[in-house]
């Protein structure tokens, strides 16, 4: 069986794997830029990303399986960003309050004989209005920061989900579903007919 890399430095993305009883040889981040292009679009960016990612790690481990991802949170058309700073984290909450948006989470697998293989996952997460005490409470707990859209679904802001609709491993950042079907794919886990 090949070794897995895992092309992310995400600590949950690596606990994720987990679940499927996967521990990768090595974890080796992509340092890939992340700037959108002109009107890109939230899907086709989280696919791109992922991509790129799997593709710049895939060549410095040649006959391994790379496994990458990029998730994305989205109000409409617009990507938020990944929050770097308080107040980037509060335009992000205040935006979301009340409403529904979209957590895509794209995945790339490249294959031992550098075969590309993707999926992504697509949910729907509804806050509830949030109160500015609730959104200040949230910041000082410091857990937005370098999350997509300025929250982390795993942690506090969980309580503040109205409606979740798709993956909640998705919005974590690593959707099993559609990342075991891949790692199958790959040769990394075995398939359902070879459970025995």
């Amino acid at each position: 069986m090949p070794s897995l890399i895992l092309a992310s430095a995400s600590p949950r993305r690596l606990e994720l794997l987990a679940r499927l009883g996967i521990v990768p040889a090595a974890v080796d981040p992509a340092e890939v830029d992340e700037t959108a292009g002109a009107g890109e679009l939230p899907l086709p960016y989280a696919r791109r990303l992922a991509a790129e990612k799997a593709t710049a790690v895939a060549a410095r481990h040649p006959g391994c399986v790379t496994l990458a991802a990029d998730t994305v949170v989205a109000a409409g058309r617009r990507i938020l960003p990944k929050a770097e700073d308080e107040a980037t984290a509060r335009r992000c909450l205040e935006l979301l309050s009340g409403r529904r948006h979209r957590v895509i989470t794209a995945v790339s697998l490249i294959d031992a004989d550098g075969r590309t293989r993707h999926r992504e996952s697509v949910s729907i997460v509804t806050f509830k209005r949030l109160t500015e005490a609730e959104v200040d409470r949230y910041l000082r707990s410091g857990e937005w920061h370098g999350k997509a859209g300025g929250y982390a679904i795993q942690g506090r802001a969980e309580a503040y989900v109205r409606f979740l609709s798709g993956s909640h491993s998705g919005v974590v950042g690593l959707p099993l579903f559609e990342t075991r079907a891949l790692l199958e794919a790959g040769g990394v886990m075995p398939g359902e007919g070879d459970l025995g």
